[in-house]
């Protein structure tokens, strides 16, 4: 059974950072063998994509969160990390960790993130 669970979230003031921790719990899921994706989602309206990382280490972003977000992956953690910079009142939502176990969704239960502006 594999268990995302996110970290880190809280409330900071504009152009402040945070970082965003996906670990997995059920001690059977390696980070480093998958694709790790970070979603958010604010109230009413659908979970976007904000960055990914593959087995490779290839990243990906949305154009909103390019050159101020950093994905990143510590395999002896076994974590997915989300650095987050410059943060803008417009990135306040609930961040998801994701990925796809044997073809079927997996998401943790998303942490909080608030930017006050």
């Amino acid at each position: 059974q594999v268990q995302l669970a996110e970290s880190g979230g809280g409330l900071v003031q504009a152009g402040g950072s945070l970082k965003l921790s996906c670990t997995e719990s059920g001690g059977i899921f390696r980070f480093s063998f998958n694709t790790i994706s970070w979603y958010r989602q604010t109230p009413g309206k659908q979970r976007d994509f904000v960055a990914s990382i593959n087995q490779v280490n290839s990243t990906n972003y949305a154009d909103s969160v390019k050159d101020r977000f950093t994905i990143s992956r510590d395999d002896v953690e076994n974590a997915v990390y989300l650095q987050m910079n410059s943060l803008k009142p417009e990135d306040t939502a609930v961040y998801y960790c994701h990925t796809i176990y044997f073809r079927k969704n997996k998401w943790g239960q998303g942490t909080q993130v608030t930017v006050s502006s």
